[in-house]
């Protein structure tokens, strides 16, 4: 489940407004750190409003250039309110903001859970809850939207009776996964923020991957080539341990080696960085100009760049570097990891 737009529709629903807080007038909106702000008297909440009706206009008309810009539009609102250099900025109105989401967030929790359902994530602006496993996907998603719908009611009911005010808060059914995998933090049993993947039903299914290895351009192509694939398999029930064996056996005879090379953007001039450089900024100084966006591969003899690699690859490096953390997340969970599986081949390389 999806707030729409969480942070604009909090400022719509509590007139959250740099001139409605220094007027609050009688009768106004409560915020967070004594914030208090005029019901009537404001800017902002108008122009979010009139934002807001542009972009369903623009998703209407399929659009989707004028509906991802109006949405950063919508959102740079918060944004600058917390930048101090902004003539507006003040912790007030960002707290009235935040401090509203997280508890807009923490409440529709606890109405989801008091009607039977468990909530396994929840972030900024969305829930992720587990739904009848035995349901058909279309049961799933007749479940969830109706889920949605009863929480924007009851949303609606709280703030008039609560606050006085209209709720412009829209909760929307985002997808329904069939299966889903989300890694924990490190020694916690909590999900990781914004990293999961979930296989969707579909004409045709697919893999939806956040924040992991494989939706990640700092990763080599195989690296994200290789986790998609192996989530696929394990979401569908098929086997990967003849699989791993023989990407691992590519690997080491070089048939994988046009997908081993690294992407990495200079920040800065190759020279300007100091003692410790990172690995592209190695192989950019071997070049004799470097490019903004450094292409370069491990060699046995250390970063080298595409252009002028002169040592073997160091395929041990990939092994271990790329090819194991993006599996042993995932295979973690299943009782077994990349070394298992692959580790007793090593010796032979």
């Amino acid at each position: 489940l999806d707030f729409k737009s969480l942070y604009p529709s909090i400022i719509r629903t509590f007139c959250i407004d740099p001139l409605g807080m220094a007027f609050p007038g009688p009768d106004p909106v409560e915020g967070f750190e004594a914030a208090r702000f005029n019901r009537r008297e404001h800017i902002l909440p108008g122009l979010i409003e009139e934002l807001w009706k542009q972009r369903d206009l623009a998703k209407a008309r399929q659009d989707v250039p004028s509906s991802r810009a109006i949405k950063i539009l919508m959102n740079s609102f918060y944004g600058v309110l917390g930048t101090p250099g902004c003539r507006f900025y003040s912790p007030r109105l960002v707290s009235s903001i935040t401090r509203r989401g997280h508890e807009i967030i923490t409440k529709s929790r606890s109405f989801i859970e008091a009607a039977g359902r468990q909530v396994i994530y929840g972030d900024t602006d969305s829930l992720f809850v587990r739904l009848d496993p035995k349901a058909d996907g279309e049961a799933c998603q007749e479940e969830g939207a109706e889920l949605a719908r009863a929480l924007n009611a009851w949303w609606a009911e709280r703030l008039a009776e609560d606050h006085g005010v209209q709720s412009e808060l829209e909760v929307e059914l985002e997808v329904c996964y069939r299966r889903f995998f989300m890694p924990t933090l490190r020694g916690s049993s909590e999900g990781s923020a914004k990293r999961y993947a979930g296989w969707v039903e579909g004409d045709p299914p697919r893999l939806v991957v956040k924040g992991l290895e494989a939706a990640r351009t700092d990763w080599t192509p195989l690296a994200r080539r290789f986790q998609r694939e192996l989530l696929r398999r394990v979401f569908l029930d098929e086997p990967f341990e003849d699989w791993i064996r023989g990407i691992r056996r590519d690997l080491f005879a070089g048939a994988l080696d046009e997908e081993l090379v690294y992407r990495k953007r200079l920040r800065r001039d190759a020279d300007e960085y100091g003692a410790s450089l990172p690995p592209h900024v190695r192989a950019a100084r071997l070049l004799d100009r470097a490019p903004r966006v450094v292409r370069y591969v491990i060699t046995t003899k250390g970063p080298e760049p595409v252009s002028k690699q002169q040592a073997p690859i160091d395929h041990h490096h990939y092994l271990e570097r790329q090819l194991a953390p993006a599996a042993d997340g995932i295979l973690g969970c299943l009782g077994t990891s990349f070394s298992r599986i692959a580790g007793d081949q090593l010796q032979l390389f």
